[in-house]
């Protein structure tokens, strides 16, 4: 584990894994909810097929909160480098 300090957010100081620090890479995600919970599975569809890679569980608060916060930073995003441009072909995210 490493010991310096991870993101820091509104004052919140974290510690992350040297292991989780390198990310995994998705270029999918599959989402369900529940009246209690929404559950994101990330995927990387790469050859010789996809695979969910990370599964996140979290209350409909926190993913609202997710949402918001995923919105300031591609709006912040599309301000510093442009619009961001669809690929053609299917969409990169799925809904279960």
């Amino acid at each position: 584990m490493s010991d310096q300090p991870g993101p820091k957010q509104q004052g919140l100081s974290v510690k992350i894994s040297d292991e989780m620090h390198q990310g995994v890479y998705a270029n999918r995600v599959i989402i369900a909810h529940s009246a209690e919970e929404f559950v994101f599975d990330f995927v990387a569809d790469l050859p010789p097929g996809p695979a969910v890679v990370a599964r996140v569980i979290t209350a409909p608060a926190h993913a609202l909160a997710l949402l918001e916060a995923l919105n300031e930073n591609i709006g912040r995003y599309q301000h510093s480098h442009g619009a961001i441009r669809r690929p053609a072909g299917p969409a990169p995210t799925a809904n279960a």
